[in-house]
């Protein structure tokens, strides 16, 4: 495994791009929940989702790297090569999951501790009260550490996708309409049964209820079971994409 791993941190640090995406990612997501926080006042949001609004655009950026971290191999055929030197498929896919995950996590706190940081003045001085702006209080440490292991799970979800898909454009429409889909279909049905039921399944609203730090008891699901549904989609893309990566050929 060690060889695997070194292998493939060498392809993606030296992936075209890697640096300006990760670096994108951090500035989006920060960018995004300062201009959400200036435009709210106290107290029809919840604080902490506002400061992280920002999550829900840098995902986009993610799942982006995610993808190219695979779909670059078979864009240029080297995947061949990968695999010929490497014939134990599963281990080059948990290689590569690791390398992205490794990689999503300091991006990913980067961009959350530092949205955590820019947003609290900005919503403090929208008359959000400080202790709801606490960094270190149970609901909003929760909400930030659960925000940056939401984007370690869409970076692995992306990464199965992809891993299936092959194509880059494909995937990652794929990606986004999954993530983005879900919110549009439960605007445009009007049974809250179907809404409710649609918001538990949808891997973009389940798994952001780790950030709500209010009205807890409104919500389908509490904070970690949303994140755990975001999990089973990451864990059956993986699966998925595993098992079509170690039965067709390259």
């Amino acid at each position: 495994m060690r060889e695997h791993l070194h292998a493939e941190w060498t392809k993606l640090r030296t992936l075209p791009g890697t640096g300006w995406l990760l670096l994108t990612i951090v500035v989006l997501t920060v960018a995004v929940g300062v201009a959400a926080s200036a435009v709210v006042s106290c107290c029809d949001y919840d604080p902490a989702r506002i400061g992280l609004f920002g999550v829900q655009v840098g995902q986009a950026v993610v799942a982006v790297l995610a993808v190219l971290t695979i779909t670059g191999e078979y864009g240029t055929g080297m995947i061949t090569l990968t695999l010929t030197a490497m014939p134990r498929r599963t281990g080059v896919l948990a290689a590569k999951a690791i390398v992205l995950a490794g990689l999503t996590l300091v991006a990913g706190s980067v961009a959350v501790l530092a949205s955590a940081l820019v947003t609290r003045p900005v919503l403090f001085g929208n008359g959000f009260p400080a202790e709801t702006l606490d960094l270190t209080g149970g609901p909003v440490l929760r909400a930030a550490v659960g925000s940056v292991l939401y984007l370690v799970l869409i970076a692995l979800f992306s990464l199965g996708v992809a891993t299936a898909v092959r194509d880059s454009a494909t995937a990652i429409g794929v990606v986004l309409g999954l993530l983005y889909l879900f919110p549009s279909l439960i605007l445009m049905v009007s049974d809250a049964d179907w809404q409710r039921f649609l918001w538990r399944i949808s891997p973009m609203n389940a798994g952001l209820a780790v950030q709500a730090t209010t009205n807890l008891t409104a919500l389908p699901l509490s904070p970690w079971t949303g994140l755990g549904v975001l999990g089973a989609w990451t864990v059956a893309a993986l699966l998925g994409g595993g098992l079509l990566l170690r039965t067709r050929d390259a």
